[in-house]
Formats: C-alpha cells, sequence, structure tokens
C-alpha cells in the first residue's frame, strides 16, 4: 500500500490460495469480519499492486532477476506452531492452533470431542478456545502463569470468560494419559516467573490443542549470501 503511494511498481508473491496471510487463517472472522478484510485487499489491488497467489518462493535471488526487481520486502508471516514436548503414556487427539484455526476457515473443522484443553495464555489461545466454543465444544485453557502475567490482552480474557470459556491458570501439563491431563501447581515468583510447586492435579479432555506461540519459517533466506542466523 505505502510503496503503491511512492509510486514504486509492487508485486506480491503469495503462497497460499488467497492473500490475506495470518489476518484470513489466523485470526477468527469474529474479530475481522472477512468482508472487510476482502475491501482492504480489494483497495490495494485496485491502487496497482499485482498480486500472484499459489507462488511460494524458494529462491530470492532466482524471483528477484526473473522479475526484474529492484528489492525485496520479506513478510511471510509466523505459520510454524511451537512445540513442546509432554510424555504421553496413551495420548489421544494432539493438534496445533494455527492449523485448528485455517482448518476452521477452509471449512475442514476437526472432529475434536466434547472438552478441547488449549495450552496457552497469548491471544492464540483465546481465539481458539472461542472459535472451539462456537463449534459446540467445552474449551479449557491450561496456561502456566496467572492472569495478570499472560502475554494475552485482558480484555480477550474477559471475553473468553463470558463466553463460559474455563481457563485453569497457574498449571503446566506434565503428562496425558488417554484424556487425563497431570498438571502441577505452578506459582509466580517475584519476576512474574512461573515455578513448580510440587503439588498435582489432574483435569478430563478429549484433545489438546497447542498454543504455545508462532515462529517463521525463514530457510529459504538460506540461499542469500551475506545472511547470518542465530
Amino acid at each position: 500500500y505505502h510503496l503503491a503511494r511512492t509510486g514504486d511498481s509492487v508485486e506480491i508473491y503469495e503462497a497460499g490460495p488467497m492473500a490475506g496471510g495470518m489476518m484470513h487463517f489466523g485470526i477468527p472472522s469474529y474479530r475481522l469480519p472477512r468482508d472487510v478484510l476482502d475491501a482492504e485487499i480489494k483497495r490495494i489491488e485496485n491502487m496497482g499492486v499485482k498480486i500472484v497467489l499459489n507462488h511460494r518462493v524458494d529462491d530470492l535471488l532466482a524471483e528477484k532477476q526473473a522479475g526484474n526487481f529492484g528489492a525485496m520486502f520479506i513478510a511471510v508471516g509466523a505459520h510454524i506452531s511451537k512445540r513442546t514436548e509432554i510424555p504421553s503414556r496413551d495420548a489421544g487427539k494432539m493438534l496445533d492452533a494455527i492449523s485448528f484455526l485455517r482448518e476452521v476457515k477452509t471449512g475442514n473443522a476437526p472432529k475434536l470431542g466434547r472438552r478441547v484443553a488449549i495450552y496457552g495464555g497469548g491471544n492464540t489461545a483465546m481465539d481458539t478456545a472461542r472459535v472451539a466454543k462456537r463449534l459446540g465444544y467445552e474449551p479449557l485453557i491450561i496456561y502456566r502463569r496467572d492472569r495478570a502475567h499472560m502475554p494475552a490482552h485482558d480484555f480477550e480474557a474477559t471475553e473468553a470468560l463470558e463466553e463460559d470459556v474455563k481457563i485453569h491458570w497457574l498449571r503446566t501439563i506434565k503428562s496425558i494419559d488417554k484424556t487425563t491431563f497431570t498438571v502441577e501447581i505452578m506459582e509466580v515468583d517475584t519476576k512474574g516467573l512461573p515455578q513448580p510447586t510440587g503439588q498435582f492435579e489432574t483435569l478430563e479432555a478429549d484433545v489438546l490443542i497447542m498454543a504455545l506461540g508462532q515462529d517463521v519459517d525463514i530457510s529459504f533466506m538460506r540461499q542469500v549470501p551475506g545472511v547470518d542466523f542465530k
């Protein structure tokens, strides 16, 4: 949008079948109505920006040369869900929040069971729980810190609670046996970090959805000379 305003010729290469990225696949429509998003995308196209769909970029320099571009701007979004290892004797179904939200958006919502546990305390965890609630499930959020130290906006937790989403603060999943989750009760230290107490309890859920944050896949940039990776 801003490059087009300054008179540059702009092309967007989008790996997916539609424009919008995480705004389209990661943010539920009750928070971002799709007619509003589509209108904004159309506004950008009307300014002369060309959007090429289903075009995954694997070789930046080759694309730059083929398109005779003067510059490249990387804005791939954070589509990879972070994982954590949870010991399980006989684990039930587990999936990640981003995949869940994407499948719901594309009309392929997975069958979950009655009770759905969401592990995490960010906005994505709240979104996932509220989407699960709208699909008729009973969601419960498990988060290792207290409400004052969660990464989600406070109003997100308020709205989730108003929709009868259960939130178990100060809990860390230690193991899973079928539908039984053993969680350790935590306490927050003076730095806001969760510390174990040695006290345990069990929760029941049919499915676990991981919502522990996202990572960016920038492996395609390893072919570019002079780029350092940590």
